[in-house]
């Protein structure tokens, strides 16, 4: 299954939500059939799968949805669920990546229609970022179901921020359709300093915040993280029978470079290395499973790769074209949420050469909320006392987000 996956995304055919053959399948065997998404936990029930006995509440609404590849409920897209129920959608909005999640990340996303049902499609990520008022006309309801990784610059928290302003100032209910984190059971790392603000962090969350999406709309509107919060209307449809630290492979991967589950393990660690001159593997066929730079060649039994362009994954990966030796993270899980060894080794390893490892030291700081962990780093400090760091900050934002937990 997740050979397949890999190799639809590596030949840059990554599903499309809504296809012909989908709406017939669909038309066949109904999208609530078999709704369930966890593999090891058949009873657990995403947030969709209640829409069919909520029907009611949303029949003659004209629906906005926000929405993805990932936004399914079984074999069927959200697009097909909303026709099922005979419920009538009249726009469509997708964060970064796109509807059919095959934009590399940081390209904008162009606007669009729907082949099936015409609907126009406006992407949330680029020039504009949150719903505009004309857009917002010809909705009467927002609908929002996409599939997070639980690691607070994973940028569809960010969408979901601007969409609950927009639908605040607009006086328009928002119903957002609840999915695991499949990095749920960890709270890691920094809280984000209100300085390094950004889109890909918001909010004073750890880097690993162990929340579903549902909790942390609750808790955005709830600490009056967006302003006007008390006019939005908010429905958060949860998980039935989940638990946080129950493990999840995700059905659909979430964006073109998580394919699998060791991908979205490692990418919390992994992804710092975007603010460095590492490649974390973008445009080879083990995104966020490795680290490599050509460093790493002087070691003669290191694995060797080359990144290349990859439609619809990388367009212009670091190293393009060029081997690289590569620290091979595919078969083993991190031990932690944020493995700072990794971080200390590469530090070490570049220090030694007199080499430049954070070459991007500003983009850095955003990742992680703050330049703290930098000054670590250059300062040698060991794990423990980068952990240690984090601990207060950490049990002060525990107990913030308790009121807002949906799940044990």
């Amino acid at each position: 299954m997740k050979t397949l996956l890999l190799l639809l995304l590596l030949a840059g055919v990554f599903a499309v939500p809504v296809t012909a053959d989908e709406t017939k399948r669909a038309a066949a065997q109904s999208c609530f059939s078999d709704p369930t998404t966890m593999a090891s936990d058949l009873s657990a029930r995403v947030g969709a799968s209640q829409l069919k006995q909520r029907q009611a509440e949303l029949r003659g609404k004209r629906l906005g949805l926000v929405v993805n590849q990932s936004s399914r409920l079984g074999h069927c897209h959200l697009v097909d669920v909303i026709a099922e129920l005979g419920l009538q959608v009249t726009v469509i909005f997708t964060p970064e990546h796109g509807f059919r999640g095959d934009a590399d990340a940081g390209a904008a996303v162009a606007d669009s229609r729907d082949q099936h049902s015409g609907v126009p499609i406006y992407s949330l990520y680029g020039a504009q970022k949150a719903p505009d008022a004309a857009q917002l006309a010809q909705v009467d309801l927002l609908l929002f179901d996409l599939q997070d990784v639980g690691t607070r610059f994973y940028t569809y928290l960010s969408t979901l921020h601007y969409v609950m302003q927009a639908a605040a100032n607009a006086k328009i209910p928002l119903w957002l359709l609840d999915r695991p984190n499949p990095n749920g059971r960890w709270l890691d790392g920094p809280l984000l300093q209100p300085e390094f603000s950004s889109f890909v962090g918001l909010h004073p969350i750890p880097l690993l915040h162990g929340m579903t999406l549902g909790e942390l709309a609750l808790m955005i509107k709830g600490e009056g993280w967006i302003s006007n919060s008390k006019a939005l209307t908010l429905i958060v449809l949860p998980i039935a029978n989940y638990r946080r630290d129950l493990p999840y492979d995700l059905p659909v991967p979430p964006s073109p470079n998580l394919p699998n589950r060791q991908a979205v393990a490692w990418y919390p660690t992994l992804a710092l290395f975007e603010g460095t001159t590492v490649s974390v593997g973008r445009g080879t066929a083990w995104p966020f499973q490795l680290a490599g730079h050509p460093l790493l060649l002087e070691n003669s039994a290191s694995w060797v790769v080359t990144p290349v362009t990859t439609p619809g994954a990388a367009l212009n990966p670091p190293w393009r074209d060029t081997p690289i030796g590569a620290e091979d993270y595919r078969t083993e899980l991190p031990r932690h949420g944020l493995m700072v060894e990794v971080w200390l080794a590469w530090h070490k390893r570049f220090k030694a050469k007199g080499l430049t490892l954070i070459d991007k030291p500003a983009f850095f700081d955003k990742l992680a909320g703050t330049d703290q962990l930098r000054q670590q780093l250059d300062q040698q400090q060991n794990a423990a006392q980068i952990r240690q760091s984090w601990q207060q900050g950490l049990a002060s934002f525990a107990q913030r987000r308790a009121p807002y937990l949906l799940y044990p």
